[in-house]
């Protein structure tokens, strides 16, 4: 009896709890399994080049990460060791023009390694290709992704292939596209490849689809379609967007004759994601998609409203945006060119466009000293400043029907996560260390404010400050640039101030604002 089968029969009386291996577990799906996969009760190991690129997710302390990369065939052996399924979730898109080769040796050696191990079974994502179109016709992207479920296929190991066209959730390279083609451009003309249909599948789905791959009967070796319900063109796709998200309709014209290659510049200027990335995704998109059955609900059931439909896949994606509540976005993964991510904890650009000042400037004052400031920022304290330009703001802010700088704070010397701080809310605070402030204002996209306490190489005090703003629309973009003649005396001017104040203990002078809360406290206590 082989390792495998000894394995599999001692699975069959009990649903015991699984040691899964995953890899890509920085990138957009990888990110978002690992959490599933501890959710149903089984372990995880990592495997990552870069280990410290997991540190800082939710689940890290709970998952056991090890070093490693898919084209070295010793690293993969270790992190093979006493595992029984192994989860292949990275591709070298983007690595440069011989990344099919690269993808076939990677694919070999996990396959090779697998079987030496013992693996249980080895579950693949791999892409949708279109009935009837031979594989020398398919892009490189789609034949590549096809060879390499081809490659686990043929192992002795038992795999699970799924294959997906669009895969829509927020973060991911698709749905980018799709958001930022439809938002930036009310009239487009577009390629003749927005005709072509596809069937887009939520990124719940592909998820529970992963999860319940785990568990199949040791004789399934085979490769699955997976697919939401709707089967969809382009051209339906921005359409259903821009109703979604509250647009306008928009005004599609197909030309012929952009080419793949013209596709991806122009997907490149018009959206965040790089035109490395942009072109194999076009590519993708000419020849039709759709599944040809769904047998992959005889070993992972569907759940009642299950798979999602577009329509509510794409409205839980764009919540998810606008809440900043991506969990994992495709930028994540180290795929060379990309942008980052727009949320402050992460790479900046998944999600789209993000604008950033930051400032470092020493301080002749004890951390502690430092944090009492920045922790005692605004209200009747002020923004450190230009005192007439935070009120003119505020001013703005309530005349449009936001909160202005009405609200001031809670405390006068202390903050809490949660605590409203003028048109800021403290989403995240890590005492004598950083402040993470969230904008409330009315604006054309999200705004963060960040103020931290470092050190130096030489041990001394030093003060960072970082302003990000994520655009939505050309008018995000707009509002950017209009302000930004302003950072150096707002920005500017709140950090040499913040660092004075911290080093000789004397206030900035008040702004407008602070000066009439005081007059109107005084005049309470009078009375």
């Amino acid at each position: 009896m082989s390792p495998q089968d000894e394995r599999h029969e001692g699975r069959q009386g009990a649903e015991q709890p699984l040691r899964c291996l995953v890899t890509g577990a920085s990138g957009y799906i990888g990110g978002r399994l690992v959490p599933e996969l501890l959710a149903a009760g089984h372990s995880v190991r990592c495997l990552a080049r870069t280990p410290q690129k997991l540190r800082d997710h939710p689940w890290s302390e709970e998952v056991e990460t090890v070093r490693g990369d898919v084209t070295d065939a010793r690293s993969v052996a270790a992190a093979m060791e006493g595992v029984d399924v192994a989860y292949y979730l990275v591709h070298a898109l983007g690595a440069g023009s011989d990344f099919e080769d690269t993808d076939r040796r990677a694919a070999q050696i996990f396959a090779e390694q697998a079987q030496t191990a013992g693996v249980g079974r080895i579950v693949y994502l791999g892409g949708l290709t279109p009935h009837g179109v031979p594989e020398r016709s398919l892009s490189p992207h789609l034949r590549s992704r096809a060879e390499v479920g081809r490659i686990f296929l043929d192992s002795p190991v038992p795999a699970t292939v799924l294959r997906a066209a669009v895969v829509m959730g927020s973060g991911s390279a698709s749905f980018e596209m799709l958001r930022y083609l439809t938002e930036r451009l009310p009239v487009m003309v577009t390629p003749s490849w927005v005709h072509t249909r596809t069937q887009p599948i939520g990124v719940r789905d592909v998820l529970r689809y992963l999860v319940g791959s785990a568990r199949m009967p040791g004789d399934v070796d085979r490769a699955f379609d997976i697919g939401g319900p709707d089967i969809l063109t382009y051209r339906e796709m921005m359409r259903r967007f821009a109703r979604v998200a509250g647009l306008p309709r928009r005004v599609i014209v197909p030309v012929p004759v952009l080419t793949p290659r013209l596709s991806s510049l122009w997907v490149g200027l018009v959206t965040p994601v790089p035109t490395k990335l942009a072109r194999p995704l076009t590519e993708s998109l000419r020849h039709e998609v759709v599944c040809r059955e769904h047998d992959i609900a005889r070993y992972v059931p569907d759940l009642p409203g299950r798979p999602l439909s577009f329509d509510e896949a794409l409205a839980l994606a764009v919540r998810r945006v606008r809440e900043a509540q991506v969990a994992t976005r495709w930028s994540s993964a180290a795929v060379p060119g990309a942008p980052s991510d727009p949320l402050p904890t992460d790479p900046n650009w998944a999600g789209g466009s993000l604008y950033e000042d930051e400032r470092h400037l020493p301080v002749d004052a004890s951390r502690e000293a430092l944090w009492k400031v920045i922790e005692g920022i605004g209200g009747d304290n002020g923004w450190y400043s230009f005192p007439l330009a935070w009120a003119v703001r505020g001013w703005l802010d309530r005349f449009v029907g936001g909160v202005g700088l009405r609200r001031g704070r809670r405390d006068a010397e202390r903050l809490r996560v949660g605590d409203s701080l003028d048109f800021w809310r403290v989403e995240e605070i890590e005492p004598v260390r950083l402040l993470r402030l969230r904008a409330e204002m009315r604006l054309p996209g999200l705004a963060w404010l960040e103020m931290y306490v470092e050190e130096d190489d030489e041990g001394r005090t030093r003060f960072g400050q970082r302003a990000l703003f994520h655009p939505r629309g050309l008018l995000g973009h707009a509002y950017w640039w209009s302000v930004y003649p302003f950072h150096n005396a707002v920005f500017g001017g709140m950090a040499r101030n913040i660092t004075e104040t911290a080093a000789n203990g004397k206030r900035p002078p008040d702004s407008p604002l602070g000066r009439i809360r005081r007059a109107v406290r005084r005049r309470r206590v009078r009375q």
